[in-house]
């Protein structure tokens, strides 16, 4: 998952965690409003990618809209942006600052790749070939 993918669902997901003291909540409430600005500035307020941030803060642990906002990441090349990947990094070390930050954040780069949270499980299978 790219960086700002990585940072918008773990601050949905650390906002309503129980552990989080009141300044930092109100920490990575900043820096994702700083991030979610960024955005706009950049992509407008009405463009896809924005549309598919607010569509995930509806559901935050909808798949299917953080898979939407992948996608739109990667169209509009966001992640490109060395602007946006900072305010992303910004974002994700006032996460990891929190106590049981890490817990929020997850990464995945390459292929057969599953990932599960909240409890969930996750399993990758692939057909190999008969010898």
């Amino acid at each position: 998952m790219d960086p700002i993918t990585t940072a918008i669902v773990a601050a949905l997901t650390a906002g309503a965690v129980a552990g989080v003291t009141e300044v930092g909540k109100k920490a990575i409430a900043e820096g994702y409003e700083a991030l979610k600005a960024a955005l706009k500035k950049k992509f407008g307020a009405e463009s896809d990618l924005v549309q598919a941030v607010d569509q995930l803060e509806k559901k935050p642990d909808s798949t299917g809209r953080t898979q939407t906002l992948q996608e739109e990441v990667a169209a509009a090349k966001a992640e490109q942006d060395p602007e946006l990947v900072q305010a992303a990094q910004a974002l994700l070390e006032q996460i990891k600052a929190q106590p049981g930050g890490e817990q929020h954040i997850q990464t995945a780069i390459g292929s057969y790749i599953a990932q599960a949270d909240r409890g969930g499980t996750a399993t990758v299978s692939v057909n190999q070939p008969k010898e």
